[in-house]
Order: C-alpha cells, then structure tokens, then sequence
C-alpha cells in the first residue's frame, strides 16, 4: 500500500503542468515598462521612489578596485527620517508584521533610520539578455520544485506564482563563484556573543556564461562550507550540490567531521534542521534568508507592497567597524543599518498538509530590483510571529550584482539574534571561477588537511 501511495504521489506531482511561460507580448515588456529583470521602470506617484535608471555600475571615486572593499557610495546622505516606537504607527503600513514588533519588544533602543531612496540594484548585460529568454521559456514543473529551461538570467521576471519570486531569490545572479568569510555571532539576552568564523566557497553553475540547462547536470550551486573557529567546530565541512530539480533529485550534502576523520552523506543538511554554529536560532533554510526545496510548504504571490527594508548598507559593511560595534544587546547597532522605501514582492508560504516545519507560516518580502528576499517573519506552530529576519545588502558596483553583508534572525520568544554574512574584520569577498570537481566529494579531505 505504501508503495500504491508513493506510486500515485510521484504521479500526481509529475503530472503537474508546467507553469511560467510568458507571452512574446509580455516578455517585450522587459524592454519598455519593466526593468530587463521585471521590476517596473517608473517611479511611484509622490515621487518617493524614483524610477529605474540602470542601477549602480560605475565605482565611485572612494573604491579602490575590484577586490579592495565596497566603500560607500552615499556617505554624504543623511536620514530622511527615523522610525521609534513614539512614530511607528505613522509608518505601520510600510512595515512588515516583523519590524513592528521589534519596536514593540525593543522600543527604548531600536529604532530605524531612513534614508532616500536609491534604486541602485543592476546586472551585467549577458543576464538581461538571458532573463529575456528565461520569460520565453523557463517553466516551474513537479509541483514547483523543478525550474526547467532557464539558465544565467532571472527565471522568472514576470512571475504568476508564489513559487517563482522565490526561485528568483535562490537564482539570482551572484557571479560565477564566490570565496567568501561568513561570520556569525548568537547574541545573548545580555549582548555578549562568541563569533563562529566560517569560509564559504561557491560556484554558481547556474550562472556559467554560455551554459545550457541540459549542461547543468541538474545542479544549480555548488558549495562549501569550512568552519575555522571556534576550537570546539573548527575543521567542520559542509559540502552541498544544490538541485534544481529536486523532485528529480533530491539536494546533494555530505559533512566531513574532524573528530571522526569521516565524510558522511547529510541528509539532515536542509530544512528546519539547526544551521552550523548558530545555538539553535536559524534552521538550515534560513541561510541567504531561504535556500533549498520548496516542497513542505504552499505558496501564495500575495502582489507587490511599497514597504520601508534594507538597503545600500554600505556604512554597516564598513572595515571602519568592529563586530563589538554592531553586534549590541537585543538587536544590532541601529545607528548602522540603512533603510530605503522600495516596492517588494509578498509571497505567503503555509506548511502543507501532511508535511512538517518548525514554522507553520512564512511571509517573504523580495526587492523588485535585485529579487534578493529582504526580510521574513516567521510563525510558529500556534501561528505566532517567532523569528524576524532581514538581509541587509551592498551592490558590487564594479560586477555588478547585490552581495548580502548582513543577515540578522531576531528571536522574539527567546530575546536574542543571530547575525550572520558579516565580514568586517575579515578580507572583502572576491569572485572566484572554481571547477566543478573542487566540490568532488573526494576534494573535502584535501581540504581538511590545509
């Protein structure tokens, strides 16, 4: 019988038509009203947002050159306005559910600053081109969970499902490779903290110039992961091959344990188990505030909302500032971040029926213009807000495409945060074209050996 209702599941799911296809009428749209990756062009009726004039893809006069740090750009701006609990509710609209609680908890300290708004978000030409060809031919099969047809460019720009704002997120264009630190800190109730240093090695298959689906090999990403500190997970290794057809395939992961001197195959690398070095507060899909499969939950495209989110965080990216600097008791330093308002995709994700997650609702916000997810709220199993999660961000003007430099998931049951994607103190992230058989399984104990 088991095997009758696994037979019919399969069924059901492979039978799923194949959703996402726009029209040549629709596509074209990308080359007039639409930005090339489908954000709308014009600004909004008061102005507050301006319209999309090709992003940021000139280097201002304080970079170096590719590889020195990301200075910013808009050092001159000053706050348009700051949000505290005495003014929240003047801005309640403009706010997710996640950010007003945070004043409701954390009001005597944590307040927002605001600033104009820059649509600085821009890819190099060869993924527009692509992104266009996407809208002509990628399609969501089996249930979702495959993105067929699509390669380099945004798969969906012109999305018609809840599905397809995420995809664009876990898709988007990063480069082809990255070697990058990730450090991560767990602040207590009292603001002390421990940093869990962590190298990450990337290449973005997906996003291979000149590649075709069929030459993917059903892997979007390849990554690993090198804990370097503390002693105690230090030589820890996570390696991933991300599926983009997970139905199909099902994420590659396998963990290389310094205690045992052992790679094992880790199927428990994905979902609501607990991230690497994270004491509990973020699950494994919460990295890049969400990657992997898409199949325990439902997925709804609520529309598009102008809201008030990270972005151009450049001063809290500053080598000027320590970790000590930003990390502060019960939220991090509000004078750092910075806060535009942009228009945003909602996206309502519900665990399904017969499926399991620590969190049974998910409300996703996803930037227009650069499709990474800008914040989350996340509830539990009694449908209270639990954690809230924001992804504070930089565009690599020189590439040019966005790079997290921040990821923060506040606790609001327990009273503390993680933050995560930090990297202050350490050397700037650099592009880096890996090959394929660096992430080989048997490359993981070359590695634990350095």
């Amino acid at each position: 019988m088991k095997r009758l209702a696994l037979a019919a599941l399969w069924l059901a799911v492979a039978s799923t038509p194949a959703l996402a296809k726009v029209s040549q009428a629709e596509a074209d749209k990308l080359k007039a009203e639409l930005t090339p990756v489908g954000a709308e062009r014009a600004g909004n009726k008061d102005g507050s947002i301006p319209k999309w004039e090709g992003g940021l893809t000139k280097p201002p006069a304080c970079f170096k050159g590719t590889g020195s740090w990301y200075c910013d750009p808009f050092e001159a701006d000053k706050p348009k306005f700051t949000i505290t609990k005495a003014n929240v509710e003047q801005y309640k609209a403009q706010l997710t559910d996640g950010q007003r609680a945070l004043f409701g908890k954390y009001g005597d300290s944590y307040k927002m600053n605001v600033y104009q708004t820059r649509r600085t978000g821009a890819f190099p030409d060869f993924v527009y081109e692509a992104t266009y060809k996407n809208a002509l031919n990628a399609e969501l099969a089996n249930g979702g969970e495959a993105a067929n047809n699509a390669v380099v460019g945004i798969p969906f720009p012109i999305p018609k499902s809840g599905n397809e704002p995420i995809w664009n997120h876990k898709l988007r264009y990063r480069g082809i490779g990255i070697d990058r630190w990730n450090i991560q800190a767990a602040v207590t109730t009292t603001g002390a903290f421990n940093l869990v240093k962590i190298r990450e090695q990337v290449k973005f298959n997906y996003d291979t110039r000149g590649i075709t689906p069929a030459q993917l090999n059903n892997v979007g990403i390849y990554f690993m992961q090198t804990v370097t500190a503390p002693p105690r997970l230090a030589g820890t290794i996570t390696l991933v091959h991300e599926t983009l057809d997970q139905v199909k395939e099902p994420r590659r992961a396998w963990q290389y344990n310094p205690g045992q001197r052992r790679l094992r195959r880790a199927p428990n690398v994905g979902y609501d188990n607990p991230g690497t070095g994270a004491d509990g507060l973020r699950t494994n899909d919460q990295t890049d505030t969400f990657n992997g499969a898409t199949d325990r939950y439902t997925w709804k495209l609520v529309g598009k909302k102008e809201m008030i989110v990270p972005y151009n965080s450049y001063k809290l990216h500053s080598d000027s500032y320590k970790y000590a600097d930003i990390l502060k008791k019960n939220h991090i330093n509000p004078e750092l971040p910075r806060y535009e308002l942009h228009r945003v995709w909602v996206v309502e994700a519900n665990v399904k029926p017969g499926t399991t997650h620590i969190y049974r609702k998910r409300m996703f916000y996803v930037d227009e213009d650069t499709w990474q997810i800008v914040a989350v709220d996340n509830y539990d199993s009694r449908n209270t807000l639990w954690r809230v999660q924001e992804s504070h961000f930089v565009m690599a003007y020189d590439k040019p495409f966005s790079n997290p430099v921040l990821e923060s998931v506040y606790d609001l049951q327990s009273g503390r945060y993680l933050a995560q994607a930090m990297n202050n103190e350490e050397n700037e992230s650099v592009e880096k074209d890996y090959p394929v058989d660096f992430f080989d399984p048997s490359n993981v104990s070359k590695q634990s050996s350095k």
